[in-house]
C-alpha cells in the first residue's frame, strides 16, 4: 500500500510539472499567436492575448487527438518510458524555454519537449528504444513548417497585391485590420489544437507507463484533455511580451495586409499538421510565414541576420533540451527510488 501511494503522489507531481510546461508553452507561445495582430496595431496586447487565449481553448472542439497519440505512442517504443523518463523529458523541455524566453528568442517548446523525451530515454536504454518513424518526421518538419509556411504567406501576399492593385491603399489597409481578426483566431486555434496536444501526449505517456491508462486505449482520459487545453489558454493570456517585439517587428515591418497573409499561412501549416498527427512548432511557422511575407516585397525589408540567429536557436533546441534532460534522467533515479 505504502508503494502505491508513493507511485501515486510521483506520477502526480509529474503531472503538476507537465501541466507548468504547457502553462510555459502557452506563455512562450503567446508571442507567435499575437505578434503580428498587436505589431500592426489591430488589437492592444491585453485585447490579443485574451482573443487569443480564446481560440486556444476552443480548439479543444476542433480537432482529433492524432498529435497526443504520436506523442504518447509514436516517438518511444512501449515499455520503455517510466517515471524516470518523464520527469527528464520535462525538465529538459522546462529549462530550453525558460532560457530562450530569457533572451528573447522564439524557440520551439514543441521541440524541446521532443528533446526532452528523445534525450531521456537514450539515457535510460540508448537510441534503439526510440520509434524512428516518429522521431523522424517529427525532426522532418522543423524544416518542413516553416518552409511551407514561407510558400504560403509569400503565395497568398503575391495574390492579394494582384487582386487589390487597383484599390486604394488606405482602403486596403482598412479591410485587411477587419479580416486580421479571422486570419489570428484561425492562427491561435491551430496553436492550441497542435502544442496542448504535445501535454496530452506526454501525460498520457506516463499514465500508461503508471499502470492508469491501458496502451489499448484509442484516448486519454478526458480530463487530461481540459486540463491541458485549458492551461495553454491561461498560459497565452499571460503573454510572452520578451519575444513580441521579436517576431512582429524585429524579422521585418508588418501592416495589417501582411498580417493576415502570415498568420494564415502559418494557420493552414497548423491545420495541415495536426490533421496528420504531426507535433509541429509554431515558432517556425510563423516566422517562416513572416519572412515570406517580408520578402515578397524585396528581399532586403528582411532582416536576415536576427533570422538567421532564430535559425540557430531551432538547430540547437532539440540537442540542448535532450542533453539537460539525460542528466535529469539520473537524477531523477536518485531522488524517485
Amino acid at each position: 500500500m505504502e508503494h502505491i501511494q508513493v507511485a501515486f503522489w510521483v506520477v502526480a507531481l509529474l503531472v503538476v510539472l507537465a501541466v507548468l510546461f504547457d502553462f510555459m508553452n502557452g506563455f512562450h507561445d503567446a508571442a507567435n499567436s499575437i505578434a503580428t495582430v498587436v505589431s500592426t496595431g489591430v488589437l492592444k496586447p491585453q485585447q490579443a492575448v485574451l482573443f487569443a487565449a480564446f481560440f486556444n481553448v476552443v480548439a479543444i472542439f476542433i480537432f482529433q487527438l492524432k498529435v497526443a497519440a504520436t506523442i504518447g505512442k509514436g516517438i518511444v517504443l512501449p515499455g520503455v518510458v517510466d517515471h524516470h523518463v518523464v520527469f527528464g523529458a520535462l525538465i529538459g523541455a522546462i529549462t530550453w524555454n525558460i532560457v530562450t524566453w530569457w533572451y528573447g528568442i522564439p524557440s520551439s517548446s514543441s521541440h524541446a519537449l521532443i528533446g526532452g523525451i528523445v534525450g531521456a530515454v537514450i539515457a535510460k536504454s540508448g537510441a534503439g528504444s526510440l520509434v524512428a518513424g516518429g522521431v523522424f518526421k517529427t525532426v522532418a518538419f522543423i524544416f518542413v513548417s516553416p518552409l511551407l509556411g514561407f510558400v504560403l504567406g509569400s503565395l497568398l501576399m503575391v495574390a492579394v497585391a494582384h487582386l487589390f492593385r487597383r484599390v486604394p491603399p488606405l482602403r486596403v489597409d482598412n479591410w485587411f485590420r477587419r479580416l486580421q481578426l479571422i486570419s489570428a483566431g484561425l492562427y491561435s486555434l491551430g496553436h492550441g489544437g497542435n502544442d496542448a496536444q504535445k501535454t496530452i501526449g506526454i501525460i498520457w505517456m506516463l499514465l500508461i507507463a503508471a499502470g492508469y491508462s491501458s496502451a489499448g486505449d484509442t484516448m486519454p482520459p478526458s480530463w487530461t484533455i481540459w486540463v491541458c487545453y485549458f492551461a495553454i489558454g491561461m498560459g497565452t493570456m499571460f503573454g510572452g511580451w520578451r519575444i513580441v517585439k521579436t517576431m512582429g517587428q524585429k524579422i521585418t515591418k508588418l501592416k495589417p495586409v501582411g498580417g493576415f497573409c502570415a498568420e494564415t499561412g502559418g494557420a493552414l501549416t497548423l491545420f495541415i499538421a495536426t490533421g496528420l498527427g504531426i507535433p509541429v512548432s509554431t515558432t517556425h511557422t510563423i516566422t517562416g510565414a513572416i519572412v515570406g511575407v517580408g520578402s515578397v516585397r524585396r528581399a532586403a525589408s528582411v532582416r536576415w541576420g536576427i533570422a538567421g540567429n532564430i535559425v540557430w536557436a531551432w538547430i540547437f533546441t532539440i540537442p540542448a533540451s535532450a542533453f539537460v534532460a539525460g542528466i535529469f534522467y539520473w537524477v531523477s533515479l536518485a531522488l524517485f527510488k
